[in-house]
């Protein structure tokens, strides 16, 4: 890796560790990004999982006051969470690797449809809060469970789905929302990064440079995040997922 694609990778986690925070579609910069500068996706995915650990980490820890009396909740939530994303892990270094090119593309398509409908997303969850209840119900925990295995896999856009079942499962307000969403994320990609370190290969200067740009985007994002036009930003990872789609299909 040469020293300007390895500041390539450090700039895109900057920018996936802020736009976590936020909004929940960061991959969708990073994982572009190492898959352009010429990494196999499989890798690439694997790189982005263990190197966004910090940015959900800085993100989550930016939003704690949000966090308080959220703790039996996130409890209930985070163990099927965390069983989850191992399940979606092994999924990504068992299946055969074309099944991953295959998908992918499919996915971060989903991803950015997601991405675009989050204005009507956030409508529909504020028509649909006198509806919701204060710890979810069954039905939460199976979304989660499905999104823990998604996010363990792929993971890009699995913040949008989760403030999507969050909000309108919980009776509670939007930040909180946001808030056990960065946790929920935090344990995806800890327990795929955990068990990525122990049986796959890895690119360690990739992940660090992910890293190192995750954990400052992550702890900028929490604090000015929501300052930034969400429009434009929106519109960015899209174009960015647009590229990757592209990238991978066509090579």
């Amino acid at each position: 890796m040469t020293p300007w694609e390895a500041a390539a990778i450090f700039v895109a986690g900057i920018g996936a560790g802020g736009i976590n925070a936020v909004v929940g579609s960061g991959s969708l910069i990073t994982f572009p990004t190492m898959v352009a500068l010429g990494m196999p996706p499989v890798l690439a995915n694997v790189c982005n999982s263990v190197g966004l650990v910090p940015g959900s980490l800085t993100g989550a820890l930016g939003y704690r006051a949000e966090l308080k009396g959220q703790r039996q909740r996130l409890i209930r939530l985070g163990i099927p969470t965390i069983i989850s994303a191992v399940i979606g892990g092994v999924l990504l270094l068992y299946l055969p690797a074309e099944t991953f090119n295959i998908v992918v593309p499919v996915l971060i398509g989903v991803a950015c449809v997601l991405v675009i409908a989050q204005p009507r997303l956030n409508r529909w969850l504020s028509a649909r809060r006198q509806h919701a209840q204060l710890h979810g119900g069954p039905w939460l925990w199976v979304g989660v469970f499905a999104c823990g295995i998604y996010g363990g896999y792929f993971g890009a856009a699995q913040g949008v789905l989760l403030i999507g079942l969050l909000g309108s499962f919980l009776d509670d307000g939007l930040q909180r929302i946001n808030a056990a969403k960065n946790v929920l994320s935090l344990l995806i990609n800890m327990s795929a990064a955990a068990l990525f370190i122990l049986i796959a290969e890895i690119d360690w200067l990739a992940v660090l440079m992910v890293a190192l740009g995750a954990a400052i985007g992550g702890f900028l994002g929490a604090k000015i995040g929501r300052k930034l036009p969400a429009p434009v930003l929106r519109w960015f990872i899209v174009c960015i997922g647009v590229l990757a789609i592209v990238k991978l299909v066509y090579g």
